[in-house]
């Protein structure tokens, strides 16, 4: 019996990848045995991630299926539209509703590395949740960018293709990693300002390793104040500590989010529970 309470009613929820290379399976296994430790959260729910043009949705759907049916978590698979085809996204919302699942996150995705043909029925995520709309009654979720999506020519332009995936049925936004607060704060003022008022999930990550921080800044475009740089830079070859430091920055963010209101966090946990354990066991 879990008897944790969440003092802040916080919801609380986690992001996942399915594992890649050899051994698979061990890998899920551990994956899944790494979110168990994480249960004890009391979690709203476990988002699964999905490649590129559907490239590991059998995995991701196995992933997402263990984490509901073996931890009694809601899971919530991705689902990209990025050159899939209408048939490939009705045969993919037939099986996630044979599966069981009430939800899920809505993403236009990236194109698949070395693709020939690439099926042009859907160009932006806001057409993809159009389209579910008409063919499922699943909850629908969708990504906000608070330094902007790359691809978007300035914030405001980043704004109005959000309200297109709130018009279209969208009920919940995650949002990007990011380690300023105030940009999570600017970005609420515009998305409020434009008429979205469904709740937006700010997303954090616990910084593990100095390449990897380096890494998701130059995938996500994300800005790191030079200072907080700074401070991991020092630390580069050392794991445990750039390991704590995460965790001392991530409780800090996160407290001061908490402070300010948000209904919830979600947790880009790069499935591993020790970091995001340790964040929630400081706050709650």
């Amino acid at each position: 019996m879990n008897n944790f309470k969440n003092p802040y009613d916080i919801k609380i929820s986690y992001e996942v990848f399915p594992p890649k290379g050899d051994d698979s399976e061990k890998k899920i296994n551990t994956l899944i045995g790494e979110m168990d430790k994480l249960k004890k959260f009391s979690p709203e729910r476990i988002s699964v991630t999905y490649g590129a043009g559907g490239s590991n949705s059998k995995n991701s759907l196995e992933i997402a299926s263990r984490i509901k049916n073996e931890l009694d978590i809601k899971a919530m698979p991705h689902f990209t539209c990025m050159c899939s085809s209408k048939q490939f996204i009705e045969n993919y919302i037939k099986e996630i509703e044979k599966e069981g699942f009430s939800e899920i996150l809505a993403l236009r995705g990236d194109k698949p590395k070395d693709i020939d043909a690439c099926y042009n029925d859907f160009k932006y995520a806001n057409e993809l949740v159009e389209f579910l709309k008409e063919k499922t009654d699943l909850n629908i979720s969708v990504a906000g960018y608070p330094e902007k999506h790359q691809d978007a020519k300035d914030i405001y332009t980043d704004i109005e293709n959000l309200k297109r995936k709130v018009d279209a049925g969208a009920k919940t936004i995650y949002t990007q990693l990011f380690f300023d607060n105030t940009s999570f704060y600017k970005y609420m003022q515009l998305v409020r300002d434009a008429g979205v008022e469904i709740p937006v999930i700010p997303g954090i990550l616990p910084i593990t390793s100095f390449s990897g921080l380096t890494r998701m800044v130059d995938m996500c475009g994300v800005v790191v104040p030079k200072s907080l740089i700074g401070r991991f830079e020092k630390y580069k070859d050392r794991e445990k500590d750039i390991i704590e430091l995460g965790i001392e920055f991530a409780t800090f963010q996160c407290q001061e989010l908490m402070d300010s209101g948000v209904s919830g966090i979600h947790f880009y946990t790069l499935n591993k529970a020790h970091s995001t354990s340790e964040i929630l066991t400081n706050l709650l």
